[in-house]
């Protein structure tokens, strides 16, 4: 017990001198292994100030005397309670050195350092718990100690009290006592839960256009029920998925206040409410696709977002039209709950497609609703008008619909993914005005991540997508409603939408069925360097359920990345590997992100 007494004592005062002029600065590590030694000397001040052009014998003796206490924590949180550390500055210990009487040149800094034993835990106790609470498994009697395990409880343990509702739960009481001669760390932790509490009044402040009681509609933090900290992660990331702030905090009054609630303090900086922007890619058999945006993010004082979009893509490829599309989208979040935003989006587009050519206009409105960070669904209503002509000639179509879509989300990276998994299922059920029949078309993408190796060098991603449209006869179908497969999104190394149904007049259009599958290995050679093999392959049938003639085709290449800090700069090169031009024929491919 004395020497431990002595040994924190001695950290809380001793002292290293700097190095100035100093010409050798070394480390001893008695019995001590490379890594304990590296450790040691990251935690040190010394070693990143002795290399310092300016430094002077009293600024490396005062961090010589700051690293005293440095070197006694790495030791401790390594486990190893009984340790003597000594550092010399020429000769005399550092920690009786004061720093009037500083020299005016150093020449050698030795620290030696006997880390001594590593110690277990005798005792691991904390109390009380709130029911559930899990504390780490490190923290128990008979395993290594070390200080990290004691914070680790800590924590727990107040988390465990605050997600039921004790705000102010903290730690009361610690008895630490080690025992030297059989090497345990006996530790008692005591906590102190407090009184359960509510959610008081949400004071905001920071803003300057977004109104408050829109702010606080989009926090959502349920005033007057039991305190939970969820609900304040909550709060910050709906404000700042809004895209509307640059910054968003909630912190909580130091003090209850006396009817049981808690006040709390919403702080947030606005950014500026107008962007603008603009997006190329590019493919040898798609052409180049250029975008530009216009976005405003408070249109009514309320983070209101609207965002105007246009899009000219097939730029120099074999046809001589290309299509063209201008988007408006309006978006208010917090409509209904906080986790639901109402959108409306119109636009017109003019579509050059290999199987069909359409002017069309539509508007849509609907729900979108966050059930978790990871599931989402949308529901909207609006209506479609397509002047079209393709392999049935030209005609018009009118619809009245319905969508559904939801998005099950674990990705932990949804531009450069090594783990998790991506589902989404859309279904769009019509109603056909005139002389355009009703349906429903469904479609869903699965994808799937797996990271091994040092580091998750190596990702093996996956890939399979469906879908198909009931009701009306293939001639009927809404044009853009029909499959193709094809190029980017599908099947990379063949052209773009080549794969559809030829019908016996030899006219060329989409089916009512698909799949594909997509299957990459991707390799990291260096920090922002990586490559990348795959196969494709696609498939269409004639009818609906996949029913009637079928045909597939597949192909397979490989890419660079360059990962960059808004995700990787994509470049593949692919090549059919079925039919005529199976090794012969090469595409190429160049965006931003992975390919899925």
């Amino acid at each position: 017990m004395n020497h431990l007494t002595r040994t924190i004592l001695c950290a809380a005062w001793v002292a290293v001198p700097g190095i100035g002029a100093a010409q050798n600065l070394d480390l001893n590590v008695s019995g001590g292994s490379d890594d304990l030694r590296s450790e040691l000397k990251d935690a040190m001040s010394l070693y990143a100030l002795v290399d310092a052009e300016d430094a002077t014998p009293q600024a490396l003796i005062a961090a010589a005397q700051a690293d005293y206490a440095r070197i006694v924590a790495a030791l401790y949180g390594g486990g190893r309670f009984s340790p003597t550390v000594s550092i010399t500055v020429d000769g005399r210990e550092a920690a009786g050195i004061s720093p009037f009487e500083a020299p005016q040149s150093i020449n050698t800094i030795l620290i030696e350092v006997d880390p001594g034993p590593r110690f277990r835990y005798g005792r691991a106790e904390i109390a009380p718990l709130a029911e559930g609470t899990e504390i780490p498994p490190e923290f128990r009697t008979g395993e290594r100690a070390g200080t990290a395990p004691i914070r680790d409880a800590v924590s727990a343990g107040v988390t465990g009290w605050r997600t039921v509702g004790h705000a102010k739960a903290r730690l009361e009481d610690q008895q630490i006592v080690a025992d030297h001669p059989n090497r345990e760390l006996d530790v008692r932790l005591r906590l102190a839960p407090g009184p359960q509490l509510r959610f008081g009044d949400v004071v905001v402040t920071g803003n300057d256009r977004v109104r408050r009681t829109r702010i606080r509609e989009i926090a959502g933090l349920p005033q007057g029920e039991v305190f939970d900290p969820q609900e304040i992660a909550d709060a910050e990331r709906r404000l700042r998925d809004t895209g509307v702030f640059s910054s968003v905090a909630v912190s909580e009054a130091d003090t209850p206040n006396t009817d049981g609630t808690l006040d709390l303090a919403l702080q947030v900086a606005e950014q500026k409410p107008r962007r603008f922007g603009f997006g190329a890619e590019v493919s040898t058999q798609e052409g180049g696709k250029v975008s530009a945006f216009w976005l405003h993010r408070n249109l009514f004082q309320g983070a209101e977002r609207l965002r105007v979009e246009g899009e000219v893509s097939g730029i120099g490829t074999d046809t001589d039209e290309m299509d063209y599309a201008l988007t408006l989208t309006y978006g208010r979040p917090a409509t209904f709950t906080p986790d639901t935003e109402f959108y409306l989006t119109a636009g017109i587009e003019r579509l050059n497609e290999p199987g069909f050519t359409s002017n069309q206009a539509s508007v849509i409105a609907g729900l979108s609703h966050r059930f978790s960070d990871q599931l989402t669904a949308s529901f909207g209503l609006g209506y479609r008008y397509l002047d079209t002509e393709d392999a049935f000639g030209e005609r018009e179509f009118q619809l009245l619909l319905a969508t559904f879509g939801a998005t099950y989300d674990t990705r932990n990276n949804s531009l450069n993914p090594s783990s998790g998994y991506y589902l989404s299922a859309t279904s769009t059920p019509f109603l056909g005005l005139d002389e355009t029949e009703n349906g429903i078309r469904v479609t869903s993408d699965a994808r799937a991540y797996f990271g091994f190796g040092a580091e998750d060098r190596f990702v093996l991603a996956g890939r399979a997508q469906i879908g198909s449209v009931w009701g009306p006869s293939l001639e009927d179908t809404v044009p853009d409603y029909l499959f193709y497969s094809g190029g980017g999104g599908t099947v990379r190394g063949v052209p773009y939408q080549s794969l559809g149904v030829t019908l016996d007049n030899d006219a060329f259009t989409g089916g009512q069925s698909f799949a594909a599958v997509s299957a990459e290995l991707r390799a990291k050679v260096r920090d922002n360097i990586g490559l990348v093999g795959f196969y494709d392959a696609g498939m269409i049938t004639e009818e609906s359920g996949f029913g009637g003639d079928s045909d597939w085709h597949a192909g397979a290449g490989f890419g660079l990345r360059y990962n960059t800090g808004i995700g990787p700069i994509r470049v593949d090169i692919a090549t059919p590997v079925t039919g005529d031009g199976a090794g012969k024929d090469y595409e190429l491919y160049i965006g931003i992100g992975q390919a899925f």
